[in-house]
């Protein structure tokens, strides 16, 4: 059996690794990401879908996580998985129909499959190591994932009812944080197979595998523009996190941000024109836009407790995004002008459970 390990990084983001010997700062995810975390939109942007260790139990250390999703107003919470291990990482596919998530209920980190009310649960992946699913393809046929069955990690595809399992990548170092391009015919993802985090891009059958930084520090967490021309990912080469934007086509690199402190998790507007991110330049992370081209650069939240991990629904309109507050965090939502700030989840509230 292998679980997951990972590191935080001081811009919100998670290093994620396999056990190993030299893991001793390392922290578990459920220590690591307590209360309502991870928001993501439903296609149609009616519903947010996070996962959540709100049953933790003191006596018992139990720090099981599971699925929820809510109305995007915070209603109707709904509690989509009920294992006694963890579930995590949901991700909704195209259509909205069903969500790909992490699971250990069968003792392994594994891929599965459920409908988007939590019903019809499907193993998709089987093996002793870690599966860790990333993304759907833009047409719903595969999904993306990163697999520990090599002894480290690598980036693997395969078809969205399990068939097909193929390995992209080969290295000696970690392959993680995959995303397709808009297209289909591309994935965009981390490695540190050359000593240090930098974004690659490769074929959707594993050839044409091209390293786009080639830095001496860490590249990562590539997203791609919804035009499928430019990858927006966060570097340390100025020595502490910044947002960059590159042009695959041209391979041209523009500096989105320019602070003493880290900015990371860039988040694409659907229309493509600008960045969300989380920056900790005023000694607290909080969330920003900024236009594509660096400019406009705006804060929207302002609150002692870091903001994190932005993403917006797809109309462009809002924000969602998690708030650590003192030992525990939730997801709130925001206009994409500043306005409107809410608080979507409590875990006190009641929740439906779905059976």
């Amino acid at each position: 059996m292998a679980t997951l390990i990972f590191l935080p990084r001081s811009n919100g983001d998670y290093e994620i690794r396999l056990p190993s010997s030299d893991s001793r700062q390392s922290v578990s995810l459920a220590d690591s990401l307590p209360w309502d975390t991870d928001p993501v939109w439903s296609p149609d942007g009616s519903r947010i879908a996070f996962y959540s260790d709100r049953r933790f139990n003191l006596l018992d250390r139990d720090d099981n996580l599971d699925i929820y999703v809510m109305s995007a107003d915070g209603s109707d919470l709904t509690q989509l998985t009920d294992d006694p291990r963890s579930d995590a990482f949901p991700s909704w596919s195209p259509d909205g129909s069903r969500l790909a998530f992490y699971s250990e209920r069968e003792g392994d980190g594994d891929v599965y499959i459920m409908n988007a009310d939590g019903s019809a649960v499907t193993r998709m992946t089987d093996d002793a190591s870690v599966d860790i699913p990333y993304d759907w393809s833009p047409d719903g046929t595969r999904i993306a994932f990163t697999s520990g069955r090599d002894g480290n990690l690598e980036l693997y595809v395969m078809n969205s009812d399990g068939t097909n399992q193929k390995r992209l990548t080969r290295s000696s170092g970690h392959d993680v944080a995959a995303a397709w391009s808009p297209d289909g015919r591309r994935l965009a993802f981390e490695s540190n197979r050359d000593g240090n985090g930098e974004v690659y891009v490769v074929e959707a059958d594993g050839s044409n595998l091209v390293n786009l930084t080639v830095r001496p520090l860490r590249d990562g967490t590539p997203v791609w523009s919804p035009d499928g021309v430019r990858l927006g990912f966060v570097s340390e080469r100025d020595a502490n996190g910044e947002v960059y934007v590159m042009d695959t086509t041209l391979s041209t690199l523009f500096r989105v941000t320019s602070a003493l402190r880290d900015d990371g998790s860039p988040a694409w507007s659907p229309d493509g024109t600008r960045l969300a991110f989380a920056s900790n330049r005023d000694s607290n992370a909080e969330i920003y836009v900024a236009n594509a081209d660096g400019t406009g650069q705006t804060r929207l939240t302002l609150d002692p407790a870091p903001d994190l991990a932005p993403a917006w629904s797809p109309d462009g309109s809002r924000i969602a995004f998690v708030s650590v507050g003192e030992r525990r965090r939730d997801v709130y939502v925001v206009n994409a002008d500043g306005s409107g700030l809410v608080r979507l989840t409590n875990d006190v509230s009641e929740t439906r459970v779905h059976r």
